[in-house]
């Protein structure tokens, strides 16, 4: 995968994330300032996003935007498969791009690191606002007059549960899926599924994750369950369980799909282009499976 480097892209970069002792590391997102600041206010119709359908982390991002009802921070979607050029458009985008990695050239300060999604963009400034998807859903709460995702007294119960999701359910199947021995795909599949049959045993009696309210918990997880069958359960190796053998959470994760605006997040056909595009690793063919056929209504 190509890099910035001093602000120019290099298509022969560094690996995508670093194993140490066969286990995946992901690198640590590094353009993190906000909106609400004095330099980036949360104006209507200041801010587009960078996103590609199959990744989740950009999945994240696109969901807020819908439960938060902020149309006017308009989208630019990459194609499914990377190319030498990492993540490219199909059509035109904002600024006229053709390649996310001229989006990380126009930053003031010559920019080293990864071309990721999602990447938020202040259309004022003429500069990246944030590359951290995290950051980006709880940047979005401070629009005025949007829901909150995060409420005050279900705040500590909601950042336990990102912790527990982020490390061994979203990254999880990452680890998983990128091991490079043995014992680390064997610690990074067990955790997975003991978060999976611990959410399923708490969802016995409720409908959410923190409360009695769809909170940035559920959002946070929703984005993993969607791509669960399709594509970690045969690309990542993630096969213990899939997510429809598990009677509460499939019920849980088809009401969140069926939230107003979330299923037009959702793109199957592209996560299964994503996932199975051509790796050395995973899929050297680069074969897309017909299957799964999955009925997600109620």
């Amino acid at each position: 995968m190509g890099e910035m480097i001093e602000g120019r892209y290099h298509v022969e970069g560094r690996p995508a994330d670093t194993t140490v002792d066969g286990a995946f590391r992901r690198e640590p997102s590094v353009l993190r300032d906000w909106i609400g600041t004095e330099a980036h206010p949360a104006d209507p119709g200041r801010y587009h996003l960078f996103v590609a359908w199959n990744c989740p982390w950009a999945h994240r991002a696109l969901l807020a935007r819908e439960e938060l009802g902020l149309k006017d921070i308009t989208v630019s979607y990459a194609l499914p498969r990377r190319t030498e050029e990492g993540w490219v458009f199909g059509e035109e985008s904002e600024l006229g791009v053709s390649a996310l990695h001229e989006v990380y050239a126009r930053q003031p300060e010559p920019y080293t690191g990864r071309v990721t999604v999602p990447v938020l963009w202040d259309r004022v400034a003429g500069r990246i606002v944030s590359n951290e998807s995290a950051d980006i859903v709880r940047m979005f709460g401070r629009f005025p007059g949007v829901p909150d995702l995060c409420p005050g007294p279900l705040r500590e119960e909601i950042e336990r549960w990102n912790g527990v999701i982020y490390e061994t359910v979203n990254n999880g199947v990452y680890r998983a899926g990128f091991a490079r021995t043995q014992a680390a795909y064997d610690a990074a599949v067990t955790e997975v599924f003991a978060t999976l049959d611990r959410i399923e045993a708490h969802l016995e009696g409720r409908d959410w994750l923190a409360g009695d309210v769809f909170t940035e918990a559920d959002l946070r997880l929703f984005p993993t369950l969607a791509r669960f069958d399709v594509a970690y359960h045969y690309a990542f190796k993630c096969n213990i369980r899939r997510l429809t053998d598990y009677p509460r959470l499939w019920d849980y994760a088809r009401r969140i799909y069926h939230r107003p605006g979330v299923a037009g997040t959702v793109r199957f056909d592209f996560y299964k282009r994503g996932y199975f595009s051509p790796s050395e690793l995973r899929n050297p063919l680069g074969i897309v499976p017909a299957g799964p056929v999955i009925d997600w209504s109620l």
